[in-house]
């Protein structure tokens, strides 16, 4: 069955067939359903020294010390973790994104632009998270750094820092784009629900032959799909993400309709993050969930079910 596209989409694409050259020139040049969220190097480079303009290099201190774009700050996994809890990748609570943000000397009324180097799965996390938060002012840089260099820019090594701020995130959440795993648990029980699980780790991380580091066990959640977040990227090439033809053929088998209900999942949240980004952002699906807990929350306990080499357990 042939993937599904919303009228909307449709009618996106008809409209961006219609521009002239210098209507897209500084726009990602597909036929996404949005690409709101989404700023190429290119595009970047025209504007990167805006007032308000935050740069967040979302690599390791290591690596953002070892040459980052001019004038980004840097953002790790563990500022944007609960690490209060037995098992890891719990997004951090709004107060401490706030007081983190705070301390990077972020505005509210800022445009934040994310990157990695890993074809934007960390870089997704970041968007995941403020988009949980109703903070829609981000975009992630298609191609991370590869983009950046590929235009022949040059990298600093100088540490960024800006005055502190005030910053605060909207009141009211979006409390459609994350589910826990007790509502996750309630949907798998009731047998009348809808809904598609996609797992975005690798197939050996998927059969439970391959247990990453913070899991309890192998295995994966009943009844998932395995779909890897990284066919979704050029991986080994650009590090962007693929064409909207390439991306109907990776979900297709699915049969899934834009107004299903997806949840996607995968070790910690964040090759899940980029899935949701894809399928929400890109493919124009309404109903994607993000599993903040993934497989580290859930094989953690005990009573929740859960299939290995397609054995229910």
């Amino acid at each position: 069955m042939i993937l599904k596209i919303s009228l909307f989409a449709s009618l996106y694409i008809f409209l961006l067939s219609c521009k002239g050259p210098n209507e897209t020139q500084n726009t990602v040049p597909t036929n996404y359903v949005s690409t709101e969220h989404l700023i190429e190097a290119k595009e970047l480079a025209g504007i990167f020294e805006d007032e308000n303009i935050k740069i967040v290099d979302f690599r390791s201190p290591e690596n953002y010390q070892a040459g980052h774009i001019n004038g980004s700050i840097n953002i790790w996994r563990t500022d944007i973790s609960d690490n209060s809890l037995p098992y890891e990748g719990i997004r951090a609570d709004k107060k401490n994104i706030e007081r983190l943000f705070s301390r990077l000397g972020i505005e509210n009324n800022d445009l934040i632009i994310v990157y990695d180097d890993k074809g934007s799965s960390d870089a997704a996390r970041l968007w995941c998270i403020l988009s949980d938060y109703n903070f829609d002012s981000v975009k992630i840089l298609n191609g991370g750094l590869k983009s950046w260099k590929g235009r022949g820019e040059k990298l600093s090594t100088k540490a960024v820092a800006y005055m502190p701020t005030q910053f605060y995130l909207p009141k009211k959440r979006n409390e459609k784009l994350w589910i826990d795993k007790d509502e996750l648990m309630g949907l798998l029980s009731d047998k009348k629900n809808n809904i598609f699980i996609i797992d975005a780790r690798s197939f050996e991380e998927y059969k439970g032959n391959h247990i990453k580091k913070g899991a309890s066990k192998g295995g994966r959640i009943p009844t998932s799909i395995h779909i890897d977040w990284a066919d979704a990227v050029d991986l080994g090439g650009n590090k962007k993400f693929r064409s909207i033809e390439e991306l109907q053929k990776i979900y297709k088998g699915l049969e899934m309709n834009v107004k299903d209900t997806v949840i996607v999942y995968c070790h910690t949240g964040y090759r899940s993050s980029l899935t949701t980004f894809v399928l929400k952002e890109l493919m124009g699906f309404e109903n994607v969930r993000n599993y903040d807990g993934s497989w580290v929350e859930w094989s953690y306990f005990d009573e929740l079910p859960y299939e290995k080499d397609s054995i229910m357990l």
